[in-house]
């Protein structure tokens, strides 16, 4: 029987932070923005429509509980949220993923997406524990 597999760019581009009760919630390891990245784990699923109605549902919950975690992070960092934004692209990384996007007045990007915006800042290690420690501290709850 196949299993459920993350895709290799996922890996490289983010952390674990938890497995909820349909994603594997992981941090963007792109320091300029608190991001989640939701990746149902379904295997073969590219498109919303190949989720199941409760499934889909459960997803809609995961990303407001996955907003919670991104305004956790930016408050732990001194840099409070104000917009969340949620995207669900795939066109580079077709698997099924939902990114969760704090976003800034101030930030690199603002007011337009964050996709395609300069090269991805690594978080130090000291900001990379306190970002995990507080998405875990919301995405915790939940499982």
């Amino acid at each position: 029987m196949d299993k459920f597999a993350l895709s290799p760019a996922f890996v490289a581009t983010s952390q674990a932070v938890a497995d909820l009760k349909l994603c594997s919630a992981r941090l963007q390891l792109d320091a300029r923005w608190p991001w989640i990245v939701l990746i149902p784990r379904k295997l073969g699923v590219r498109e919303l429509e190949h989720l199941s109605p409760a499934n889909r549902a459960q997803l809609m919950d995961e990303i407001v509980l996955a907003g919670g975690a991104v305004r956790a992070i930016g408050a732990a960092l001194g840099r409070p949220i104000d917009k969340l934004n949620v995207g669900q692209l795939g066109n580079v990384t077709p698997q099924l993923h939902v990114h969760v996007v704090g976003r800034r007045a101030d930030d690199a990007a603002w007011p337009g997406p964050v996709w395609g915006v300069g090269e991805a800042a690594p978080h130090s290690a000291e900001a990379l524990d306190i970002a995990m420690s507080a998405a875990e501290s919301v995405l915790r709850l939940a499982v």
